[in-house]
């Protein structure tokens, strides 16, 4: 693998703005330009969030990249479920991707609101999921979402979530600017 590695985010990030929509045979023609460009990682989208998804996902498996491997999108466990029962990381292990993308908390403000779960909890559900992933054969980014909030509010816990992670085996801790605004605040 080189050093610095391309992964390209716009079939599942990119297509989240007003007015883009692609079919699933129009977002592997997508694919297979980031692969001539030589993008090394295409970050496909979330295999479980819709039908359309399934579609990309099985019209992938049959295309042969020069460059590229795909990456399926999806999150850490959910609490209180196993990795193993929950069905989103399920989907993952099951797809042909052979890298998994999970996002995860880093930031306490959203243990506390959004999942709630307590901060090792967390830290046990990020492991958990990226160990389940590496037992199915999968290579794991770790997207720390809203790093840099969460570095802000409390660095030591902000770093505890990204060594979770590449204790537990991830390939790469992508430490994320979730919504664009660090260097505004």
């Amino acid at each position: 693998m080189p050093d610095i590695q391309l992964y390209d985010a716009t079939l599942r990030d990119g297509m989240q703005g007003p007015g883009l929509t692609l079919s699933a045979a129009e977002k592997v023609r997508v694919a297979r330009k980031l692969d001539e460009l030589g993008v090394h990682l295409i970050e496909a989208g979330f295999p479980s969030s819709n039908p359309k998804e399934l579609e990309l996902f099985a019209l992938l498996a049959r295309e042969r990249f020069e460059h590229a491997d795909v990456a399926a999108f999806g999150m850490t466990r959910r609490r209180g479920i196993a990795a193993a029962d929950d069905e989103g990381l399920r989907v993952l292990a099951a797809c042909f991707a052979p890298v998994c993308t999970i996002v995860g908390k880093t930031w306490a403000l959203h243990l506390e609101k959004v999942v709630r779960v307590d901060r090792a909890e967390n830290l046990v559900i990020i492991e958990e999921s990226v160990a389940f992933l590496l037992r199915q054969g999968k290579e794991v980014v770790y997207d720390a979402e809203h790093f840099f909030d969460a570095y802000r509010d409390d660095p030591a816990y902000a770093l505890d979530c990204l060594r979770a992670a590449a204790g537990a085996g991830a390939e790469t801790v992508s430490i994320c600017d979730t919504n664009g605004l660090l260097l505004l605040g």
